[in-house]
């Protein structure tokens, strides 16, 4: 029983920073590097035939010569929303329209930016760090528990918090492997 409990916060514990460093995954994903990337696009919302729909559900979104992105709507009819879509979304790029298609041309990145970025990127990291170790206070908190109601004895306690103690340092690894990956990204010219 005492057992089945330990495994279960451990379960939880592991899903719960697995999902933290997909959530910081994901927020890098849309900090922009001075290269296209189509995903900062991922929270634009184009208002199609009156329904708040992702650009990614209204048009083909590619990457054309490595700084600019090519958005090809399915119906030319929704280009004009789709513009003005990406000009209040404040990604920080004008579109431009030919009539067919919109283009994104990403700007190259100034040394002053690329450190501006490098700072958020550590800030992100460092609020999935503080997100990770409160997962690792909401485990130790529940083997307290279970301890003081005598279900753990001191020495499957200690085994456990030793077994916590790695899954979040093991995480933290993580984050801090992501944050140097995306540093080197920002700072490659």
């Amino acid at each position: 029983m005492a057992i089945e409990q330990v495994e279960e916060l451990l379960l939880i514990l592991d899903d719960k920073l697995t999902k933290t460093i997909n959530v910081l995954k994901e927020e890098y994903s849309s900090v922009r590097a001075g290269r296209a990337n189509p995903h900062v696009l991922d929270k634009v919302n184009v208002d199609y035939y009156g329904v708040p729909t992702p650009i990614t559900q209204t048009a083909s979104v590619s990457v054309q010569e490595g700084r600019c992105l090519v958005v090809s709507p399915w119906d030319v009819s929704i280009l004009k929303n789709i513009e003005k879509a990406i000009q209040l979304s404040n990604i920080g790029i004008t579109p431009t329209n030919d009539g067919k298609v919109i283009r994104l041309v990403f700007p190259e990145l100034t040394e002053e930016r690329r450190k501006e970025l490098t700072k958020q990127v550590r800030k992100m990291g460092e609020d999935a760090k503080v997100a990770a170790r409160n997962n690792r206070r909401d485990a130790m908190d529940g083997l307290k528990k279970l301890k003081t109601d005598k279900i753990l004895s001191e020495d499957e306690a200690a085994g456990s918090e030793k077994d916590v103690e790695k899954a979040v340092s093991d995480a933290v690894a993580q984050i801090d492997a992501l944050v140097a990956a995306k540093e080197k990204e920002l700072m490659t010219v």
